[in-house]
Order: structure tokens, then C-alpha cells, then sequence
């Protein structure tokens, strides 16, 4: 009998270590970390970012996880301040080990985190910065999955030299986003003939835009291009039309439209135009849309927004890498940077990711759309 039962246990053991690795995992937890603003002046973009990414991260989990892991996201509010970014990143890499972190908001946050060498002491990959600044794009182990600030302000000033648009005016941050706005503007308006007739920035993280609104108005452009976050752009554009400002204006990407909207009312945004760097809602072609609203209308998740797609499809771009990571054991932070930096025109359902170049972003589709009459997004 004690034969049989060692035998019985030697060929358990095997099954056991012959079982495939979906099996072998499960169990086990996948963590990654968010650092970003849940309170403060940019919290709308945090939590709409947020949303983003946990409506495909529980999706996935739903299917049965990674390899049967399921994703576990920890998140620390960082108000948007950069030395909070900073410790509460590194805090949360020494504590809770997550092997890649996902959707940290700001450009100055970026920088922050990359000149303090906390990503490439840990080895820990951020996936899905928002930011399209250079400086976040070359930091090492941060990807990024949109185009850059430069792409977008060069692809608007090439569309306005060939509509014969010359006078153009700039309104930015007045921080790294802002800095980065103004180079990208500065090369694409002497390669394109274009005038800043006029510039003006506003203190970062507030809505204290009047001094800008006083000198476009002043100007008078045939354009006002907004270098600025959501809450900031609403309120230019509130302060600019009742000034009697006639210019078109011409948003970010960063600017959350369905926001803007909300606040401002149809008439109001009526004629509001912006970048567009990621599938919009009213893209009823694209897979990964489709995707996106479907599981976004069977969701309850008030935070939801229009800028909710870039935390999605950052999240999506995550998982893909996980998969790989996971080939062999759990991921490693190491496996999940080797997996990213291996991705070469990955199609993600209509939107494809290529992290082939160093100090590039993953991404460079650039269009432009329109808010039109009754809010209808004009493209």
C-alpha cells in the first residue's frame, strides 16, 4: 500500500508540474500602479483616465485574467503636485512591487519621475503617460501611446498655410506642457510661414486665464491655439467669446470635449475645434471603439469621460505586453520593458502601437474635428 501511494503521489507531482501555465497561475495577482490627480484642479483628467483603464483591466480579469493571473491596480492621488508624484511612486514601487505602472497625468509629473531615476532604479515601465511632451516621450521605460504636442501643433499649422491662415496667437501653461507647446509652435510656424502674433500663459493648475483672454482679444488672430488642460480651456473660451473674440479656437488633444460641452453648453462650444489623437466616441469604425463603447454602456462608472479611450487603449497596450511577459512565469517589470519595446505596428483594433524607436511615442495619427451645431462632432 505505502508503494502505491508513492507512486501515486510521484505521478501527481508530475501532473502538477506538467499542468499549462494558465492553470499554474491562477491564484496569483498581477499588480500595477497608478499615480495620478483624484483631487486638485486636474482630477477630472485623472479620474477620466482612470476609468479608462479599469473598465478594460476588469474586462480582461472577467475573461479569466492574465494566463488565469488576475490584474490587481493600486492607486495614490498625487493633486497633481510632482514632488507627491515622485514619493508616492516610489512608495508604492518599495511596498506593493507592481510590475508595471500605467497613466500618470502631467508633464511636469513625467519629468519629475524621470529626473528622479526612480523608473530606471526599479526597472518599473510606465505605460500610457499623459503627456505628448518630448521630454516624456525620450524618458527611458516611459511609453507613450499618442502623438506627440509637436506632431499635433505641426499638422495644425500646416492645414492653416494651406487654407492661407498666417496669423496665428498661443496660449499655454506656464510650465513644462507650456514650454514644450511654444517649441513645437515656434518650429512649426518658420517651417510653415506662420506669425505668433501673439502669446500668453496662465499659472499652471489654475483657471486664472484673463490676462491671456485681454491679450487675444487685443491681437485679434485668425486663430487661438490652446496649449491647455480641460478646465482652463473652458474658461478661455467662456471669457474670449463674451470679450467679443472672433478667432476660431483650436484645442489640444488633452482637452476633454465632452467636459467642455457639459460647461459650456452647445451654443457655447459651438465651433470649438481640437485635436484628435485617439479614436473618438462618434467613431463607430474602429474596433477598438466599438470595444471601448460597449463595455463603457454596460458600465456605471460615472468618471467616464471623453478622455477615458486614452487610459482604455493604454491599458489594452499593457495587457498585450503582460501576455508576452507572462510566457514562462509570472511577469517581471524587466519582461513587461522587453515586451513593450518589442512591439513593432501592433494592431490593437484599428489602432496600432509601434514603440520601435527610441524617443518616439507609439503613435503618430493626428486628425481634427469640430464641435458643430446642437454639440455634434463635426470631423
Amino acid at each position: 500500500m505505502s508503494r502505491v501511494l508513492r507512486s501515486f503521489s510521484v505521478v501527481a507531482s508530475l501532473l502538477a508540474f506538467c499542468l499549462p501555465l494558465d492553470l499554474a497561475a491562477q491564484g496569483r495577482e498581477i499588480v500595477v500602479g497608478q499615480v495620478a490627480p483624484f483631487s486638485g484642479p486636474q482630477a477630472v483628467t485623472g479620474r477620466a483616465i482612470h476609468a479608462g483603464v479599469k473598465l478594460y483591466l476588469d474586462h480582461v480579469n472577467a475573461q479569466g485574467g492574465v494566463r488565469g493571473a488576475k490584474i490587481r491596480l493600486l492607486t495614490r492621488d498625487d493633486a497633481q503636485q510632482a514632488a507627491q508624484t515622485v514619493a508616492l511612486t516610489r512608495e508604492l514601487i518599495a511596498s506593493e512591487s507592481p510590475v508595471a505602472l500605467i497613466g500618470t497625468v502631467g508633464t511636469a509629473n513625467v519629468e519629475a519621475l524621470i529626473a528622479d531615476g526612480v523608473l530606471q532604479k526599479s526597472g518599473v515601465p510606465l505605460v500610457g503617460a499623459v503627456s505628448g511632451a518630448s521630454s516624456a516621450i525620450a524618458g527611458n521605460k516611459v511609453f507613450v501611446i499618442k502623438a506627440s504636442y509637436h506632431e499635433e501643433v505641426n499638422r495644425l499649422f500646416t492645414n492653416l498655410a494651406g487654407l492661407g491662415i498666417k496669423r496665428v496667437g498661443l496660449v499655454y501653461q506656464d510650465d513644462a506642457l507650456g514650454q514644450d507647446v511654444i517649441a513645437g509652435a515656434d518650429a512649426a510656424a518658420r517651417r510653415h510661414g506662420i506669425e505668433l502674433i501673439a502669446r500668453a500663459g496662465y499659472p499652471r493648475n489654475t483657471v486664472e486665464v484673463g490676462e491671456a483672454v485681454a491679450a487675444m482679444v487685443k491681437a485679434e488672430p485668425q486663430v487661438v491655439f490652446l496649449g491647455a488642460t480641460t478646465a482652463a480651456a473652458i474658461e478661455f473660451v467662456r471669457q474670449y467669446r463674451e470679450g467679443g473674440g472672433l478667432a476660431t479656437l483650436y484645442g489640444m488633444s488633452i482637452i476633454d470635449t465632452r467636459q467642455l460641452l457639459a460647461k459650456l453648453g452647445p451654443e457655447g462650444a459651438r465651433g470649438f475645434a481640437f485635436s484628435v489623437v485617439l479614436p473618438l466616441e462618434t467613431q463607430r469604425t474602429i474596433a477598438v471603439n466599438l470595444e471601448y463603447l460597449r463595455l463603457r454602456d454596460q458600465s456605471k462608472d460615472a468618471d467616464l469621460s471623453a478622455r477615458s479611450i486614452e487610459g482604455f487603449i493604454a491599458a489594452k497596450a499593457l495587457v498585450h505586453a503582460l501576455h508576452n511577459a507572462a510566457v514562462g512565469g509570472a511577469p517581471t517589470p524587466a519582461a513587461v520593458v522587453k515586451s513593450l519595446q518589442a512591439m513593432r505596428k501592433v494592431d490593437l483594433g484599428g489602432y496600432t502601437l509601434d514603440f520601435g524607436q527610441q524617443g518616439r511615442s507609439g503613435s503618430s495619427y493626428v486628425d481634427f474635428a469640430m464641435l458643430g451645431d446642437g454639440g455634434r462632432v463635426v470631423h
